[in-house]
């Protein structure tokens, strides 16, 4: 299976009007990726904090972008997250993953967002190599 970008991804799109406009650095070297950004006051779940789903949307895409420093061909097959702390909205977060484990289908993959120098969600993940 090919994936094919059409620039329209929620997390990392430039077409998408609604969407994060998150940008991804790539480590190939460290098969890594990071990003520096800020969540929108518009993405809040309770007043001042970030909703856990777009929590959980960019740990799950920082996860996809360090896989890409191997292939872009991934899809992401299971996702744990774990909320530490709440994140507030409109506060510069720093967003992390790192390949840990890779088989013949599949990587596994810890994520973090940060605030502060404190890890406040992460995640594992399992994502599938098409």
């Amino acid at each position: 299976m090919q994936i094919e970008d059409d620039k329209g991804c929620f997390v990392c799109g430039d077409d998408n009007t609604h969407g994060l406009h998150a940008t991804f650095v790539v480590d190939k070297v460290n098969q890594s990726a990071s990003c520096q950004y800020i969540i929108p006051q518009q993405f809040q779940g309770w007043k001042n904090i970030a909703h856990g789903g777009i929590l959980a949307t960019l740990l799950d895409e920082v996860s996809i972008y360090a896989c890409r420093s191997v292939t872009c061909n991934v899809v992401t097959a299971e996702l744990s997250v774990r909320y530490k702390k709440p994140v507030t909205v409109n506060t510069p977060l720093t967003l992390q993953a790192k390949i840990i484990e890779t088989k013949k289908r599949y990587f596994r993959v810890e994520s973090t967002i940060e605030m502060d120098g404190k890890v406040h969600a992460s995640a594992d993940a399992k994502v599938f190599i098409c």
